[in-house]
This record gives C-alpha cells, structure tokens and sequence, in this order.
C-alpha cells in the first residue's frame, strides 16, 4: 500500500466520530481523544494549580505520627506535655559534654546557658529543663541533658529541631560537644537521610527507566510519553498531598513511597495503553484510513478495562492498611493512593487525549527494529506453547522455587527501627551512643512513669525492684500543680533489645494500678503490637476484596481464585528473601548495611499490601488479555497462547521497569528505604517471571473451560463486563 492510499480522518482533533462501537470506556476514551485541546487545558490547570504547592511537599509534611493512637504510651506523652513543663517522649533532649570539664564548670555552664537561650526562645518549647544531678547528669559529671519542654504535637516538635539543631550544633566549642537527642530529633536526622535517599534514588532510577522504555518500545515519542504522564500525575499528588496535609497531618513519607510507587505503575499502565494504541492504529491503517480515535477507543474498550480494574486493585489492597491506627502508617498508604488516582486520571484522560492527536506520530523516533514489532509476539506464543505442552515441570518448579523461598519468611521477626537506621555522622546517633557511653545501654530510651502523688513511693518501689530496670529517678511533682509524679526507669538495655518489651510488660502488670507506663520505646512497642494485631485483619480483608475485584472482572470464580492465591507465593517468598538479607545478614556486605536482627516494624503490613496490588496489577493484566481472546474464540488453549503472546512483552516490559525502580533504592544509605528498594524489588522479580509467565498460564492450561466458568446465579448478580472490542 503507498502512502497515498492512506488518509487521516482530519474530524478526530475536534469532536468524537459517529458509529464508535464497544462499551462506555471505548466512547470515553473517543471523546477524550476528540477534545484534545479541552483535556489538556483542564490537566494544565490542574498540574500549575496543584503543582504550585508541590515544591513545599517535603518541607511542609509532617515528620512523625509513629505512634498507636489510644495506646498507654501515648496517654502518659499527653499527661507529661500537659502537666509536666513538656517533658514527653517529644521533647527535644540537648546533649552536652566534655572530655576535659565538667557540667559545672564555667565554659560548659556558658555553653548550657546558650542552649538554653535558642530553646526558649521558640515557641515550641515550653519549658527548658536544666540538667540535674542523680538524674540527666553522668556519674562522671562530664555529661548533662537539658530538655526543652514539647509545646506542640510530635510533628511541629520534628520540625522544631529541624530548625533549631542547626544552632544547637553550632554551640559546640574545640572542647565541648552538642548534640540534639531523643525520639524527635531521630525522626529529624532520619527524614533528612531518607529524603536524600530517595531522591538520589530517583535521579538514578528515570534514565534507567526511559532507556527500558526506549527498547520496549522502539520508539522515543511512545517511549517518552509514560514518563511525561506520570510526571504529571506525581506534580499534581504531591500539591494534593500539601492541601490535605492542611486538613489532616501526612507524613512526610507519603510523598517518598507516592514517588517510587506512582512511576512504577504510571509507567505500567501507560505502557499497556500506548501498545495496545499501537495494534489498534496499525489495524486503521490496514483498512487504507488512518483513524486514531476508533484505535484510542478499541484501547480504552480493551487496555483501558484492565488499567482501570488494576487500578482498582491497587487503591483497595492500599485501603486495607487504613485500618491501622497509627498516623504514620496511614496516611503512606493515603499518600501512594492519591498518587495513583493522578496517575490513573492522567492514563484515562489525558493520555488517550494525547494518543489521539498524535495518531501515527506516536511511532515518532522508531528504532530500525521497532518497525518489524508487532502487538502479538512470536517469542511469547512459542513459550505459550511450550507450557501448554509441558505444564507440570513447570508448575512444580516454579511451586517448588516460591515454597522454598517462602519458608524462611516463618522465622521473620519485626520491631521498630534502631538507631542504626541513621548515618553514623547523624547529630542524633551521636548523641545517643554519648549518652549510652556515659550513662549506660538503656538510658537513651527511658521509660516513663506517670502515677498519682499518693501512689508515689509504692510506683518507685516496685519499679526499682522490677527485673530489666538498672535505676529509677526519684517521683518529680508536676510542675502545675496537679495531683501527678512523673518517674523515669532505666532500662539495662539498649532500646532495640527484645528483652526491653518483658521489662515494659512487667513494669504494667506488677506497677499500681494508677500508675502508666510510656516514654519513646514504649511507643515503638506499642506501635509495633498495634501492628502485629492488625496484620492478620489487613491481610484477610486485602484477600477478600481482591478475589471480589477479580471475579467481578473476570466473571469467573475458579481463576479469579486462582489468581488471588498465586499472588501469596510471591508476597510470601518476598518476606523469605528479606529474613534471609535483612533480618540474617546474608549479602548485608554487599548491599552496604548492617542487620538489625530483624525487619522494620511496618514492613509485613505495609509491604503485604504493596506487594500484593502489583502482583494483582500483572494478574489484571494477563487475564484479562487471555479472557478477551477466550470471549471472542471460546478455545481455552488459544486464548492461554494469545493472552501470553500480546500481554507477554508488556508484562515483561514494565516488571523491568518497576525493578529497575525498586532496586534503585537498594542504593540508598537508610536501611528502611533499602528494605523497601530490595524487598518490593524482588516481589516483581519473582511475580512476573515465576507466576504471571509461567505458573498462572500452566493454571490456565491445566484448568481449561473450567478457568472460565460461571454458575448462571453468579452471571446473573455481577455486572457484565467484558475485554473483547466489538
């Protein structure tokens, strides 16, 4: 055919052309593409409107929120800020010391009343503290802690030795050291650490990604527009992020896990768009009539069911995690949401908007092979073939290679960060190790004891006696007047010690009953508790609503059972490679960290989730490929073959692309965003080339008709909805 027997259909740039067929999302899609020009000013408006406040996203989200809300420990943090000058768990701890003098020597009094001076002056401190001897005072007499008192929440606290350590730093002299401590100021050193983590992260990981981009899709301009769209969806989830945060705190860390998990999977589900847009044009142009809106429209009757319902998929497994009650968890898994609605607004609006105007433009940069691609890949049909041939060699392998991943993942053990999770040059982890080196392993986690005056004596009795306990500080009145002591117990421990949660626990069985027990590492182990018990409740309900998103979608309850279960081996041998890095140490050298022992508290219910809403995102998009062909032929065999052949390179294409992301953040020198980089990495790895490409197919073929077959009670309740494009 020449090219002058081919002709652009010149009305698709204004309005959407009679006669598109297919479903809503098809005419949807025709009349985004028909109205280029009012899309894309209305996503201009958004992105400058939003995008306005999204340069003060990391500056403006707040730093803490770790905490069990309704918990002990955050009751006695409430009780000491109210009643006693501010000295919770997070007030600023200023350390002070000198080799050569002591705390009452003049130099370092003058040093001290310095301190005291830039902390009083903020009005977020309300009372300074000095140090007193038998209390915050070393043996010695070379160390003392002065408190400044918290007079706002554990966020404005964060941000107060944000701005303030700069000064409380700049105190020091040739002999004498400051270092701003304790729970606020490690939030401090750790966000700081983490954000430059995760940008450093980013920088790496966007030309890692076009270049994969670039070799899937041969072609520059398809290969460009993912990353444009995303962009978008990032800029304006980030503005969105600083107005809720006017509302309702976010933590800072929403915005560093929205990042990385918003241009994985914007990058997905624009690649499953833009191939799928390329097959449909191709087909226009066979018929000698270059149409871009009836190819936007058979991509968003087809790719854009599957985008939308992984979508879903996502937002619901994350909505899960909002059932724990602890703000620092929450409002993460609130963060990436709201990433993810930009994102998949920008793929199923503005994106066929774009694809329509661009029309054949869209091969623009064409690497020499990308001219002989074409949507169904040979290589994918002959392996399709090939597990169709030999299923059972290749289920047990890959059942085989999951479970014995999995199993480490029984001995997985979990707890709060330590300080370890900071630089080493960190003012915190200075601090802290000086406090330790001076006043012993437990003292930078103190535990604090709130009881009733008339309770005092018997709450310092006991507490001293109590196994675990190395000094308890006489009862301190509070300082307004109320009817309250406050007691501070030190452990034998470091904080991180497991052997801390039997003291904590026994100090609440064996204490008065009026008496409470809290202080920052009872937080960390109340939060840590609050997580245990909520882990097998988030768990159930992310199964439960992902079999439901999969049986509506597929109308089928055999496989969308099949595909929930499947996408367990993966999130579970994905915590058995964890144990086996972060909690043994095996390749800690390598990857240029130390082993706590364990994984960071959070993980298994945070990472469950995440991990899970990709494995259902590639389940999505492979069955939903193999039920359009099985819908329009009713030939298990040929659909398994077909769904493989034009899912396949996608599938692989944009697992590339979200372990090329992931392990990007192995680089990071925080170990939380390294968990995080490795263990979500390794998930994909596992998922798209053990499961998706190999086990589900084998599920596929083994199963046959019955994959897709549904009792006539059930077709009858669900909402019909189909993957084929009439």
């Amino acid at each position: 055919m020449s090219s002058t027997d081919v002709r652009t259909d010149e009305s698709s740039a204004d309005s959407s052309p009679p006669g598109i067929t297919g479903g809503p999302l098809a005419r949807f899609g025709a009349r985004m593409a028909g109205n280029f020009k009012w899309v894309v000013t209305a996503w201009l408006v958004v992105i400058i409107g939003l995008g306005a406040f999204a340069p003060s996203v990391f500056g403006s989200l707040a730093g803490a929120g770790w905490q069990s809300n309704g918990s002990e420990s955050v009751q006695v943090r409430e009780l000491a800020q109210e009643h006693f000058g501010g000295n919770s768990s997070a007030a600023i701890q200023v350390v002070v010391h000198s080799d050569t003098e002591q705390v009452t020597d003049p130099a370092v009094a003058a040093v001290i009343s310095e301190v005291t001076d830039i902390l009083a002056a903020d009005s977020r401190i309300s009372e300074v503290i000095a140090p007193k001897p038998g209390m915050s005072i070393s043996a010695d007499g070379h160390t003392g802690i002065l408190i400044g008192g918290a007079n706002g929440t554990t966020d404005e606290m964060v941000k107060a030795v944000d701005d303030l350590k700069g000064d409380l730093t700049a105190a020091s002299t040739d002999s004498i050291e400051v270092y701003p401590t304790g729970a606020s100021a490690l939030w401090s050193d750790f966000n700081k650490a983490n954000h430059d983590a995760m940008i450093k992260a980013e920088i790496i990981s966007w030309p890692v990604t076009l270049a994969i981009m670039v070799l899937a899709f041969g072609s520059l301009v398809a290969a460009g527009l993912p990353l444009l769209l995303t962009l978008a969806g990032l800029v304006a989830s980030a503005g969105g992020l600083v107005l809720l945060n006017e509302i309702t705190p976010i933590s800072v860390w929403a915005m560093n896990f929205a990042m990385m998990f918003a241009l994985a999977l914007g990058i997905d589900y624009a690649l499953f768009l833009v191939v799928r847009f390329r097959d449909a044009l191709r087909k226009t142009i066979d018929t000698g009539r270059i149409d871009p809106q009836r190819a936007v429209a058979e991509t968003m009757d087809t790719a854009g069911k599957a985008v939308l319902l992984s979508g879903l998929t996502v937002l619901i497994s994350l909505s899960a995690v909002l059932l724990v009650p602890a703000p620092a968890v929450r409002t993460m898994a609130v963060g990436i949401m709201l990433a993810v609605v930009f994102v998949l607004a920008a793929t199923l609006t503005l994106l066929p908007a774009v694809l329509g105007k661009l029309g054949p433009k869209v091969n623009a940069g064409s690497l020499p092979y990308a001219k002989r691609q074409v949507h169904r890949s040979p290589k994918f049909a002959s392996w399709g073939q090939l597990l169709h041939k030999h299923p059972w060699p290749f289920a047990i392998g890959s059942l085989l290679i999951l479970v014995a991943l999995s199993i480490p993942a029984l001995g997985l053990k979990v707890a709060m960060p330590s300080i370890s999770v900071v630089p080493e040059d960190a003012p915190v982890r200075q601090g802290y190790e000086l406090v330790q080196a001076q006043m012993g392993e437990g003292a930078p986690g103190m535990l604090q004891i709130i009881a009733p005056t008339s309770e005092a004596e018997q709450t310092a009795q006991i507490a001293a006696s109590v196994n675990g306990v190395s000094m308890v500080t006489p009862p301190m009145p509070a300082m307004d007047g109320s009817d309250f002591v406050m007691l501070q117990a030190i452990p034998n421990v470091d904080p991180s010690d497991p052997a801390l949660e039997t003291t904590l626990d026994a100090l609440r069985a064996e204490l008065p009953e009026g008496a409470i027990v809290g202080g920052a590492p009872a937080e960390n182990l109340d939060l840590q508790t609050a997580l245990n018990e909520y882990l097998p409740i988030v768990v159930s309900v992310i199964l439960v609503l992902g079999f439901l998103l999969l049986l509506i979608a597929l109308q089928a309850p055999l496989i969308a059972l099949l595909g929930t279960v499947v996408s367990l081996l993966s999130t579970g041998a994905a915590f058995g490679v964890a144990k086996l890095i972060f909690q043994d140490g095996h390749g800690s050298s390598l990857l240029g960290f130390t082993p706590q022992g364990f994984l960071n508290g959070w993980g298994p219910v945070f990472f469950f989730a995440m991990i899970f809403a990709i494995a259902m995102d590639y389940t999505v998009f492979l069955l939903s490929s193999v039920k359009e062909h099985y819908e329009n032929t009713g030939d298990p065999h040929g659909s398994q073959v077909d769904g493989m052949a034009h899912s396949g390179r996608v599938i692989f294409a944009a697992a590339a692309v979200m372990i090329a992301v992931f392990f990007s953040f192995a680089l990071a020198e925080p170990l939380p965003p390294k968990e995080m980089g490795i263990i979500l990495g390794v998930a994909v790895l596992l998922d798209a080339i053990l499961i998706r490409l190999v086990l589900l197919p084998v599920l596929l073929r083994l199963t046959g008709h019955a994959a897709w077959w549904s009792p006539a009670w059930l077709r009858a309740v669900l909402p019909k909805i189909g993957f084929s494009h009439s």
